[in-house]
């Protein structure tokens, strides 16, 4: 079973940063793209940053400049550092990765979600 969770979230103040980390778990045989993305109530999940297995990203046009995706493929992590954060960064954001099991299964996997919420 394969477990995608991610910590981080939180309530932050316009201009300042958050830094969240995903872990996958499991019986994992490989790790593919890994990315962030967010959704906020009455619009569809959207896509913020994504990183190839050897390290290609491509990011969304309204975070380029302030957010960094980056991973470490020996511990299987995937972290997305926020900074300059702006009230319409607020949002549940969503850990994904494509990956195969141990049983040479592939699948997209998602985490749980971890509120941010950008406000003075």
């Amino acid at each position: 079973q394969v477990q995608l969770v991610e910590s981080g979230g939180g309530l932050v103040q316009p201009g300042g940063s958050l830094r969240l980390s995903c872990v996958a778990s499991g019986s994992i045989f490989s790790i593919g793209a890994m990315g962030w993305y967010r959704q906020v109530p009455g619009k569809q999940r959207e896509l913020v940053a994504s990183i190839t297995s050897i390290g290609g990203t491509n990011y969304a046009d309204s975070v380029k400049g302030r957010f960094t995706i980056s991973r470490d493929n020996a511990k299987n992590t995937v972290d997305l550092q926020m900074n300059s954060l702006k009230p319409e960064d607020t949002a549940v954001y969503y850990c994904n990765a494509g990956l195969s099991t141990a049983a040479r299964v592939w699948g997209n996997y998602w985490g749980q979600g971890t509120q941010v919420t950008v406000s003075s």
